[in-house]
This record gives structure tokens, C-alpha cells and sequence, in this order.
């Protein structure tokens, strides 16, 4: 059980419709209900504006969110997105079980994804990119890419903190980690 209790339906009108937007007819997950209860927070947690698609492609956006939740042992929101998404995103069950098991010059990724990964585990490990991580970046990804994948990398490391720290129930539904 969630350290905070999480919601129970029925949902006030305003949260059914957050909900029901972000997820698409799906009965909301444990965290969202959880952040939902507790309005300053919700609020905090929707302003990101990261939920979402953003200036990458959804296989960009996936290979992020994926390395940084198994980075930060958060098996609660990689097992959510692998679910959700792995398959439209065009990720192999060998770059999956990569996100969570493989450096980031594993064979299963191209060149540009080598680095997109390269970046995600610079900053996880040191909260910055040098000149040479920053320009393989750039080879690859405008400005406003470069800034979401940052962004990226910062909300779902909050994410991951708080499905850690509230010890969320994993998602019956989702992937669980290769092990």
C-alpha cells in the first residue's frame, strides 16, 4: 500500500477531468490518484506540462523516461511506460531490457540514440553535460529537444522519487524490470 493514501472514486469533476485526459478512458494510476489528493501538489506536479509529447519523437521521449526511471530503481514508472508505450515507440524487448541493463553504447541503439542515453546517464550521474556529451547531443537534437530532454530527465527523477519514496504499488498491468 501507497505511504499516502491515494484517492478513491468517485472523483471530483475537475480531477475526473484531468484524469480522463491524461488517461484516455484508463482507470488513473496509483500515483496520479495519490498527487490528485493533495491539490498544491497536483497542480505543481501537472504545471510541468511534461505529460505531453513534446518536441521529440516518442521513441526519444521513451528512451529517457525509460533509462531515468531504471537509473533511479524506479521499476513503478518504467514498468508503466514500457507498458504504454514500448510497443509505439518501435522499442525491441533487447532495448527495453537495455534501458535497465546495458551502458549506453549497447548495439541495440543507433548512433543518436547512443548519445541521447550517454546524456540521460551524465545527468543522472553528475546533474550537468560536458562540451563533448553537450555537442553529440547537438548532432542529433535541435534546441528545444535538447531542453525537453533535460526537462525529461528532472520531472521523471521527481517522478521516480515519489513513486519510490511513497513505496507506490507496483501497477498490476505493467512491466516489471528484467532481471
Amino acid at each position: 500500500m501507497s505511504r499516502i493514501a491515494p484517492l478513491e472514486p468517485p472523483y471530483a469533476a475537475d480531477v475526473q477531468s484531468h484524469f480522463d485526459r491524461i488517461m484516455r478512458g484508463a482507470p488513473p494510476l496509483v500515483l496520479f490518484r495519490v498527487m490528485a489528493g493533495h491539490p498544491r501538489a497536483w497542480e505543481k506536479f501537472r504545471g510541468g506540462s511534461l505529460l505531453d509529447r513534446g518536441p521529440l519523437s516518442l521513441r526519444a521521449r521513451e528512451i529517457v523516461i525509460d533509462r531515468t526511471c531504471a537509473l533511479n530503481s524506479c521499476e513503478y514508472e518504467w514498468g508503466v511506460h514500457v507498458t504504454a508505450f514500448a510497443a509505439a515507440a518501435e522499442l525491441t524487448e533487447a532495448q527495453v531490457r537495455a534501458t535497465v541493463c546495458e551502458k549506453a553504447d549497447a548495439d541495440c541503439w543507433s548512433a543518436a540514440e547512443r548519445d541521447l542515453i550517454a546524456a540521460v546517464d551524465a545527468l543522472h550521474a553528475r546533474a550537468t553535460l560536458d562540451e563533448a556529451e553537450f555537442a553529440a547531443l547537438s548532432a542529433h537534437y535541435d534546441d528545444d529537444q535538447i531542453l525537453e530532454i533535460i526537462l525529461l530527465c528532472g520531472f521523471y527523477r521527481s517522478v521516480s522519487y515519489l513513486a519510490n519514496a511513497l513505496a507506490l504499488p507496483l501497477e498490476a498491468t505493467a512491466a516489471r524490470f528484467p532481471r
